[in-house]
């Protein structure tokens, strides 16, 4: 078998894992709709861009990030909300710790998780304690269920002759990690802090956003990666009011599923076959389930929350761009450290 029909075959074989894993998730978040099931959808299409293999590696790491979900959640309830400077203390080391471990391939993903768990549960938890169980069981249902649905695709449509030898190490050594991760929490703490304080719920978003770029942030990149999220934003919101439009016309659960997927196999095919535009449109994609998902679960107003949605992201650009040239310009000692 030549090199170029083994991998279309593995092409296509990607393309209909990622379309088959999509369309179920999204018809059990439709049929079975547990509290923030429209996340579930999301997860599972990340889990298939970002982790292309099935291993107990990648199982065990995504278990462990539900466990700590739910753990969270818990320790939430018993009150340590009502105690803002505490809590903000632990938050803030939980996010270092999440900042170290992204730089570890065998751990980013929990770290992306664990980030949006540590923000997002205490944040909705300060008005209302018990929200936080509430909030982490749905969290980690959808979870648990994207591990399933991202076992079973892979079970099923396996990768041809895969071989999976382990993560590879970090390229960078312990006191870089340390470092990187101590940077971003310059960039990321304070505005983590000042959302807390003054509990700007609608900016929840713009929060999430800024902590989880906040290790990529350079001077030249922000500006592309502010391009890149106000550009493969607009395409999925754009595309989410189409979706949206044409989903009104015949609204059950079957032919919700049948046009994501449709949607999907699209969008797949586009990620795994121009893979130097994959991040657009995984992003993209990623956009459309989100504004899909929230919306139909609160019945609100897609065109509204697709405008917040990029109206923060314009925020977070100027952010991302002012914070990451004014730290190249100081020479402080501790941000010039790269050994």
């Amino acid at each position: 078998m030549s090199d170029s029909l083994i991998e279309n075959t593995r092409i296509q074989t990607k393309i209909i894992r990622y379309t088959v894993g999509v369309g179920l998730a999204v018809f059990l978040a439709a049929w079975i709709d547990w509290p923030l099931a429209f996340v579930a959808p999301v997860f599972v299409a990340k889990f298939l861009v970002d982790k292309p293999e099935l291993n107990k590696e990648t199982i065990y790491e995504l278990m462990v990030a539900m466990v700590m979900t739910i753990a969270l959640g818990l320790f939430l309830a018993n009150g340590i909300t009502q105690y803002p400077i505490p809590m903000l203390i632990i938050i803030g080391l939980m996010m270092l710790w999440g900042y170290y471990l992204f730089t570890d391939p065998k751990w980013n993903l929990f770290a992306t998780i664990l980030i949006i768990a540590v923000l997002m549960l205490p944040f909705m938890a300060i008005s209302n304690p018990g929200v936080s169980v509430f909030l982490a069981t749905g969290l980690s249902s959808s979870g648990v269920v994207a591990v399933l649905i991202f076992a079973f695709v892979h079970i099923y449509f396996p990768e041809p002759e895969s071989t999976f030898s382990g993560y590879q190490p970090s390229p960078l050594s312990k006191q870089q990690r340390w470092h990187a991760a101590f940077r971003a929490m310059i960039i990321s703490f304070p505005v983590v802090c000042f959302f807390f304080i003054f509990q700007i719920s609608e900016a929840l978003l713009t929060m999430m956003f800024i902590a989880l770029l906040s290790l990529m942030i350079t001077g030249e990149k922000s500006v592309k990666l502010s391009a890149f999220l106000i550009i493969s934003n607009s395409i999925g919101g754009l595309l989410a009011i189409g979706v949206f439009s044409i989903l009104s016309l015949a609204p059950n659960i079957a032919f919700y599923t049948l046009f994501i997927s449709f949607v999907a196999i699209i969008m797949a095919t586009q990620i795994y076959t121009k893979p130097d535009k994959a991040p657009i449109y995984a992003t993209a994609f990623s956009t459309v389930l989100v504004l899909l998902g929230s919306t139909l679960m609160s019945s609100g107003d897609i065109d509204n929350n697709m405008l917040i949605r990029i109206f923060q992201l314009f925020l977070i650009g100027i952010y991302m761009i002012v914070v990451s040239f004014f730290l190249e310009t100081r020479h402080w000692k501790f941000l010039n450290m790269q050994t």
